[in-house]
């Protein structure tokens, strides 16, 4: 029996035009109704998701930051932190830069967003994602290059398909995968019981963890050679369609 619906947002649950449609958020509120859980597994911040929370009405808990962080949608605050430690994260930047000069470097922390600033120290305290941009690599190409340098020393991933090249880096063993599996086992669910939907490479641990798993037509290559199962593109309500057929 499934009892735990985990959804990316971006080019997921949201269309196109990063909004909730009505179909979707009427298919989250029923999924709700019908006693499932219903958890936003995401890479966005916690204050990027207050919109998405007043479109579905959702109050839960979220996991934001891939993992990094757990958000309060009701409470309005982060209730659990798995961060890149300061050594650790200096460390990484040094190692990159070093072999990308060209790259830049942005943070995550608990309490907002910092971009590097000629002077100004990036990192004073524990880091939720480290981030790493590049004009001249796409995202494919820069994650490589990043996990070629870092290893296992920390975990890194992308889920970005703009121009240009943008990897998030996460402390090592952190991933979406792994808040989702903490948090379903402090509630009884085993991984059976999970329906996971996701579309770019920062989700495939989480979906290959979960008993079902669905794509979205428009993931990821990587991620639909991964994942047995898809449905309709996002901006096609893919996710509402998962949760009908989770009802039925």
């Amino acid at each position: 029996m499934i009892r735990l619906i985990a959804s990316d947002l971006d080019g997921t649950l949201l269309n196109s035009a990063g909004e909730v449609s009505a179909r979707t958020a009427a298919a989250v509120q029923a999924a709700e109704a019908a006693g499932l859980i219903v958890v936003f597994v995401t890479g966005r911040p916690p204050r990027w998701l207050g919109s998405v929370a007043a479109a579905t009405g959702h109050t839960g808990l979220a996991i934001c930051s891939n993992g990094a962080l757990v958000y309060d949608l009701h409470r309005e605050e982060v209730v659990e932190a798995y961060a890149i430690p300061v050594e650790v994260a200096r460390s990484a930047v040094s190692a990159v830069r070093s072999a990308l000069p060209s790259v830049t470097f942005g943070v995550e922390t608990a309490h907002g967003h910092r971009q590097e600033e000629p002077g100004v120290e990036l990192i004073k305290e524990p880091v939720a994602k480290l981030l790493v941009r590049s004009a001249s690599l796409d995202s494919d190409a820069l994650l490589a290059a990043v996990r070629d340098v870092l290893g296992d020393t920390v975990e890194a991933t992308h889920s970005w398909n703009g121009p240009g090249g943008l990897v998030e880096i996460s402390a090592a063993g952190v991933t979406k995968a792994t808040s989702l599996a903490r948090f379903c086992g402090e509630r009884g669910i085993t991984a059976d019981e999970v329906v996971a939907i996701g579309d770019m490479p920062n989700d495939l641990p989480m979906l290959a963890w979960a008993g079902t798993a669905y794509a979205v037509a428009n993931a990821h290559p990587e991620v639909l050679a991964a994942v047995g199962q898809s449905t309709a593109s996002n901006d096609e309500d893919g996710v509402a369609q998962v949760l009908v057929g989770v009802l039925v």
